[in-house]
């Protein structure tokens, strides 16, 4: 009657592991959304560096030719002063020829030197008429200068017009890769969350008469007793017979995860506090850590999973499960962790 009460009590559904995968999955999408979004503000300000130089660069020419065209319109109104001098200066030469044209024509004892005056005129006129076309000739080079200019601030123009479209244009791909790659990963961490469930699953159907294997969060725990023994890194025949299982579910997820999604199991060893010796071929609890993650990695490799897809780690005493100074946590302390994951 016990034994069918305890069966009972095992076939109860665990719901936490599955509350803890939603969990992490959560996490690893956030912490992914983040690490797109720093790219994408990286990248977005790097764009705008790049595109503020160039508009600093236009902004300093237009400057430069607003400053010119206004000098340039300066000495153009001082030309076309002067040339209104030089024509009233010219009307007044025209009226005063009249005028002693007249006094010639009523006086001829003073024709000597009226001609002379009127000869003086003509030549003050001459030169007049001189400055003057040499005036309206340096106004036409002035307008035909004007004109270029206008015509450099308008190329300036369309050419700050069109950075500023690429920039627009860079802005609207960088958030729509943005959105394609969240898309992606969603995907992604869908999928591998879905073959991570498949995984534990079996794990949990094959080991599931060993109290001394648990889950925690999203990962499987063997106590180290259960595959050395103790001071040892070598799996003992237990062990190996628990991680042949191990492998065998391994091996056949492994043929169902598309290989787009670059999976890993990685296998943490860990320690209890108690230093070692530190006399024999194993110094410390660093080591021994290390050399139990190895050791199921190459029984894994022995039973056919593919190296490229195992990775092995050591923490020796640093991260324990419990922090009681008690046998009973140094116990749960002493373990192999596998957990499957991304790359």
């Amino acid at each position: 009657m016990a034994l069918v009460r305890s069966r009972r009590a095992d076939n109860r559904v665990d719901y936490w592991p599955g509350f803890v995968d939603a969990l992490a999955t959560l996490l690893l999408a956030i912490m992914f959304l983040l690490s797109v979004f720093v790219l994408a503000q990286f990248l977005l300000s790097q764009e705008i560096t790049g595109k503020d130089a160039v508009l600093t660069r236009l902004n300093n020419q237009i400057d430069e030719l607003t400053a010119l065209l206004a000098l340039e319109r300066s000495n153009q109104q001082d030309l076309q002063d002067s040339l209104a001098n030089i024509q009233a200066s010219l009307i007044a030469s025209e009226g005063e020829r009249s005028r002693l044209q007249t006094l010639l024509d009523s006086s001829e004892g003073a024709s000597a030197e009226v001609e002379g005056r009127v000869g003086e005129l003509s030549s003050e006129l001459q030169e007049e008429r001189v400055l003057s076309q040499r005036a309206l000739s340096q106004v036409e080079l002035l307008n035909q200068q004007i004109s270029a200019l206008r015509r450099q601030i308008g190329a300036l123009e369309e050419a700050l017009d069109a950075s500023e479209e690429r920039d627009r244009e860079s802005q609207t791909k960088i958030a729509d890769l943005g959105r394609r790659l969240n898309v992606a990963l969603a995907q992604r961490v869908q999928e591998l969350n879905r073959y991570r469930s498949d995984f534990f699953g079996r794990l949990r159907e094959i080991l599931s008469d060993r109290s001394d294997i648990r889950i925690v969060g999203d990962r499987f725990v063997f106590q180290s007793e259960v595959l050395f023994s103790s001071g040892s890194e070598e799996l003992n025949p237990e062990g190996r017979e628990e991680m042949l299982k191990v492998a065998q579910a391994l091996l056949t997820i492994g043929r169902e995860i598309p290989d787009d999604i670059n999976w890993v199991l990685r296998v943490d060893g860990h320690t209890d506090d108690i230093p070692l010796s530190g006399t024999g071929r194993i110094r410390d609890n660093w080591e021994l850590s290390s050399a139990r993650a190895t050791s199921v990695v190459k029984y894994f490799i022995s039973e056919g999973v593919p190296a490229h897809r195992l990775v092995a780690a050591g923490f020796g005493e640093f991260q324990p499960l419990e922090d009681a100074d008690t046998d009973e946590a140094r116990s749960k302390n002493r373990r192999i962790e596998l957990k499957l994951t991304e790359r």
